[in-house]
């Protein structure tokens, strides 16, 4: 078998203000994604998506042109030979490593759904792994900036529907965090699990700040409270309390967990399959943390197929964490652009994998041709 054509299908969709939501890196105004689809020359078809980069029409064109022409007429069941290729002609030098690391992640998901496809086995199988419930979050882009008492109440909300863990959007001022937090701590009680993500805005001050009350709220964890590569910080925030920071949707292949996970500033894994290099270096990166007995927790992406794929990941690693679900109030990418959800949570707040062959999953090709990109920032 042999790979006969790469394309991109870059495509968005804008977001209403009335179901936009603020949180430390701006208000979104549209969701983005980055669609590949590579042929093979036994009629074999996979789907897989990159992540955008907030630069859709970069991502796409890297991957039609220059990854395109490094895998055409390789094996597309060579995951590991596909990955080495890209990695040595794109990612090791001539300053591409993020957005072939986003390409390369896109290919690779679609290289596994067709490996599925030619087994007939579902993903979590392939890998070596077995179906079996997986705990998670409401997460997405959700539970943002909003006054405590709105706050508390959408959180309620998602705790009536099933979940048992939560995150929250922080960044905005540490009083305001702080009330934010205590609200929804108050509203849920002590049984759920509070997550909390900054989004990269916090400086060291203000996790000094924050430490004590969340702490005392029992907060899981505090995600991305600077850049991915402010390993100073990251490690002088990990001496001010008992929260533990988590990191890694910005980390790019295993080469960059490495040195991450050496530090031990975090305490939470969370590559996302379309950023990392896609499911072959996220295992790579499972292990690597699992040397550690730290859990991954994948971060997911826009789209159903990203999402149903983590979910896969997460069955096949003997490290796993949280599944973050997408509880974005509008999101055709996850609602609508497949034959099914990506997912389906049950009353104790798991998820589970579909059994099918891949990830369980049919793309909606009409959709696609719907959705054509949209330029501009997706966040103001």
């Amino acid at each position: 078998m042999r790979i006969t054509d790469v394309k991109a299908l870059p495509i968005s969709f804008p977001v209403p203000e009335n179901r936009s939501v603020r949180l430390g890196i701006g208000r979104s105004v549209k969701r983005d994604a980055v669609l590949v689809r590579i042929d093979t020359d036994e009629g074999l078809v996979g789907w897989g998506e990159a992540h955008h980069g907030r630069c859709p029409g970069a991502i796409a064109r890297l991957v039609d042109t220059t990854i395109r022409e490094l895998v055409l007429g390789m094996d597309p069941r060579d995951v590991s030979g596909v990955t080495a290729r890209v990695l040595k002609m794109q990612f090791a030098s001539h300053g591409m490593g993020a957005a072939a690391a986003l390409a390369l992640s896109g290919v690779d998901l679609a290289l596994w759904d067709i490996r599925c496809q030619a087994t007939g086995w579902p993903l979590f199988r392939l890998l070596g792994g077995t179906a079996r419930p997986i705990k998670a979050y409401a997460g997405g882009i959700a539970l943002g900036w909003q006054a405590p008492e709105l706050l508390a109440e959408e959180a309620s909300g998602l705790v009536a529907q099933g979940f048992r863990a939560l995150k929250l959007r922080v960044g905005d001022t540490p009083a305001r965090d702080i009330a934010r937090v205590r609200a929804v701590r108050k509203a849920v009680g002590d049984d759920i699990d509070l997550l909390v993500d900054a989004n990269t805005a916090y400086s060291i001050e203000d996790v000094r700040r924050v430490m004590p009350a969340y702490e005392e709220c029992q907060v899981i964890w505090l995600e991305e409270p600077f850049p991915a590569h402010d390993h100073h910080a990251y490690a002088q925030a990990a001496r001010l309390g008992r929260v533990p920071l988590a990191a890694g949707e910005n980390h790019y292949t295993r080469y960059e967990f490495g040195p991450l996970l050496a530090s031990g500033s975090v305490g939470y894994v969370q590559p996302d399959l379309s950023k990392v290099g896609g499911v072959t270096e996220g295992m790579r990166v499972a292990a690597l943390a699992s040397t550690l007995k730290l859990t991954v927790n994948p971060h997911t992406s826009a789209t159903a197929i990203n999402m149903a794929t983590s979910i896969h990941y997460l069955c096949a690693v003997d490290n796993p964490g949280y599944f973050e679900a997408d509880v974005t109030l509008l999101n055709p990418f996850r609602d609508d652009m497949m034959d099914r959800a990506p997912y389906t949570l049950d009353k104790d707040g798991y998820v589970r994998p579909y059994e099918e062959a891949g990830i369980g999953l049919k793309i909606d090709q009409d959709f696609l041709a719907a959705h054509p990109l949209i330029e501009g920032p997706c966040y103001v």
